[in-house]
């Protein structure tokens, strides 16, 4: 089965940089997008960024463009989020997600066939 596991959250200082690892198993990816999602709470889950298997075209949330890079490392099955100027409003659990994006697809749509990881926590002190 497929599965999705994250890493490399914490608490980091505002201004401050993270890198997120998601380490992906189970099936090829071909024709799906890796993504990042983010949850604070009280607040519904939400698109951070994402990067095609493939393709390597990539999409960002207006909130985190300019800040936030995402990455594959595709022999190794691993996509990376890098997280800089980090602002306390960035405080989140972030998932990583597998979504079916055929061809150059990026965009990800709600009623994408989906797989997800479990989370990490990003904390981001003021």
């Amino acid at each position: 089965q497929v599965q999705l596991v994250e890493s490399g959250g914490g608490l980091v200082q505002a201004g401050g940089s993270l890198r997120l690892s998601c380490a992906a198993s189970g099936r090829t990816f071909s024709n799906y997008a890796m993504g990042w999602f983010r949850q604070a709470p009280g607040k519904e889950r939400e698109f951070v960024a994402a990067i095609n298997w493939i393709y390597g075209s990539t999409y960002y949330a207006d909130s985190v463009k300019g800040r936030y890079t995402i990455s594959k490392d595709n022999a190794e099955n691993m996509v990376y989020l890098q997280m800089n100027s980090l602002k306390p409003e960035d405080t989140a659990v972030y998932y990583c997600a597998a979504f079916y994006a055929p061809g150059n697809r990026v965009y990800y749509t709600p009623e994408t066939s989906t797989y997800w990881g479990q989370g990490t926590q990003v904390t981001v002190s003021s």
